[in-house]
């Protein structure tokens, strides 16, 4: 980072007709920035994502531990980022009576509080999650406290933990015990959250503005000009990088709603969901990106699945629904088709790291300036185990990587929450059954 005498806000924007761009991190801003902390002092981020029907985690579990270890099948898409993902082993859950087998598995990944029997929204009762402690915190100085994302609807009505809201298995980010946060999974919906819609969410209005192919960013084009004329030539390579990326994203959204047009009644909302899960897996993921990269919000949460998920994966040869698949009652070729999906999401979050190892933030970049915790509330999916659970803390934010650390098997969960929430600045003293920080971790 060049350190300039130039005063540009570091909430510059720029704005068009029902449109307001946030923009990255630039040279011009450092003094400005500065105001409230050293030039030097990197944004704290954080984020989850999160695996349904836990793992195959013969395939998981690297064999050795330390520094020399080997990424394991499962991880082995990670390589190129070894050096900043760190596995963590050993930490469990307690095995709970009762039915609420995926439920805990989701509820608890975050929160550390099983959830409570009952189908009614009356009922529903966890815990607050990490998450949306660090979200009160740090979003403080952000447009949005925190930003919670997934891959399949809420409308599952039927297909959950009999007896327990399906609350439970469509969220893991809880505001409060009785405030489960939904997961936002229509990628033009975020978009327009981040960057704007005209004003209005009616889907006539949207859909007007899709047909006659109106881009946000050329309802900017005039400031962004203006802008470059003030800026270095550095700041100028990267706002013209930043709004290359806006309409990729904004090109791909406007592929899928045309793909998913003809499907729909002429006035309703285009879902704007790719077809191929791939494909929307890594426009959310961009989306995230953009996110942090314009210090929209410093906190998120996706899910790449739901608990119970009936995802079929031809694609990559698992043909069969990933919950079905997960109990594969040691059948080989059923253990082969879980590895294959657990892999896949692998290699999916590994896209999503490369980008933020290839955004630029300050004096390094968005991956050495956050925390991501990726993994599942299940062990193997085929006993519902929650104990030795499947973990990666990946990022600079996490500190020294490269490493495989085990704890104890009776290591509650919830200290992994309390060691990264230290490491966010956001010092808390107990969540769910939580014991202290991890030793070596928090080093």
């Amino acid at each position: 980072m060049i350190v300039t005498k130039k005063v540009l806000s570091r909430r510059t924007v720029l704005r068009g007709i029902g449109a307001s761009v946030a923009l990255p991190l630039l040279d011009g801003m450092v003094p400005a920035f500065a105001s409230g902390q050293s030039a030097g002092a990197p944004v704290r981020r954080f984020g989850a994502v999160y695996v349904p029907n836990g793992m195959w985690m013969a395939q998981w579990t690297p064999a050795t531990e330390g520094a020399a270890f080997e990424l394991s099948p499962t991880l082995a898409s990670l390589e190129p980022f070894r050096d900043a993902v760190t596995v963590v082993s050993g930490l469990s859950v307690a095995q709970d009576a009762g039915a609420s087998l995926h439920s805990r598995a989701s509820t608890r990944w975050l929160t550390g509080v099983a959830p409570r029997e009952g189908q009614s929204q009356a009922a529903v009762y966890a815990g607050v999650s990490m998450d949306q402690i660090a979200a009160r915190a740090l979003g403080q100085q952000t447009q949005l406290a925190s930003l919670e994302l997934a891959l399949e609807p809420n409308d599952f009505a039927g297909s959950c933990d009999p007896g327990f809201s399906c609350a439970y298995v469509t969220t893991i980010s809880w505001r409060s015990p009785t405030t489960p946060l939904p997961m936002e999974h229509n990628p033009r919906v975020v978009f327009e959250r981040l960057f704007g819609d005209g004003g209005t969410t009616d889907p006539v209005a949207r859909l007007a503005r899709i047909k006659k192919d109106r881009s946000i960013l050329d309802s900017v084009v005039e400031e962004a000009t203006r802008l470059g004329v003030r800026v270095g030539a550095g700041d100028r390579l990267k706002l013209d990088e930043y709004l290359d990326a806006i309409r990729d994203v904004e090109r791909r959204l406007q592929r899928a709603e045309e793909q998913n047009d003809t499907a729909l009644p002429l006035l309703e909302q285009p879902r704007a969901i790719p077809e191929s899960y791939e494909a929307y897996a890594k426009l959310m993921f961009d989306l995230q990106v953009l996110a942090y990269q314009t210090d929209l919000t410093r906190i998120q949460t996706f899910m790449l699945g739901r608990e119970l998920s009936a995802r079929q994966y031809p694609e990559i040869g698992a043909p069969d629904a990933h919950h079905p698949t997960s109990h594969h009652t040691n059948d080989p070729a059923k253990q082969a088709s879980y590895a294959r999906i657990n892999a896949f999401h692998t290699r999916l979050f590994a896209y999503y790291v490369g980008k933020l190892r290839a955004t630029d933030d300050g004096d390094g970049t968005l991956l050495d300036h956050i925390m991501l915790l990726y993994g599942s509330g299940m062990s193997d999916g085929n006993a519902h185990a929650t104990t030795d659970l499947p973990l990666l803390l990946v990022g600079g934010g996490a500190g020294r990587g490269g490493r495989h650390l085990r704890y104890p098997g009776d290591t509650p969960l919830p200290n992994i929450h309390l060691t990264v929430l230290d490491k966010l600045g956001v010092p808390t003293d107990h969540l769910g059954n939580s014991t202290g920080q991890l030793e070596h971790l928090a080093v």
